[in-house]
């Protein structure tokens, strides 16, 4: 049996869903995946197709690092912002106040740079849903 490292932080490298023999056979058939970086099947046919010529990747944004690109009206560092405020809190933290985002943040044991970015908020509002809470920090928003 191997030891793999745990890529996700909390999560334990072995299944508790069903054996260990079984967690072995599903990891054996996966290692040529995983040395090679790219799918082993033998039946061409079982492979995903690759994009046509003269079509748009979806996946990629020329004019962006960001896979899908950045939506009108907003810029990439304010898409990556929002997305690690996303992280750290859930549709149940909302609705709430900013000491109330700040607590839920760091009950999820959010890094110490989201849980003072959010005690940024300004005191006496109300937050719906990430989106306000990015608007009421200064973040542009999708127009």
């Amino acid at each position: 049996m191997s030891e793999m490292d745990d890529r996700f932080a909390g999560v334990s490298s072995r299944s508790d869903k069903h054996n260990p023999r079984l967690d072995e056979e599903i990891e054996h058939e996966i290692q040529g995946m995983l040395k090679s970086g790219r799918a082993t099947r033998s039946e061409e046919f079982r492979e995903v197709e690759p994009v046509a010529e003269g079509e748009p990747d979806p996946a990629g944004s020329p004019n962006s690092t960001l896979i899908g690109g950045v939506p009108v009206g907003m810029t990439e560092d304010a898409v990556v912002a929002r997305a690690e405020l996303a992280r750290w809190l859930v549709r149940a933290d909302f609705p709430a106040d900013g000491p109330a985002l700040v607590e839920a943040a760091q009950d999820h044991r959010a890094p110490d740079a989201v849980v003072a970015e959010l005690e940024r908020l300004p005191e006496g509002e109300t937050y719906e849903r990430i989106g306000d809470v990015a608007r009421a920090l200064g973040y542009p928003t999708e127009t």
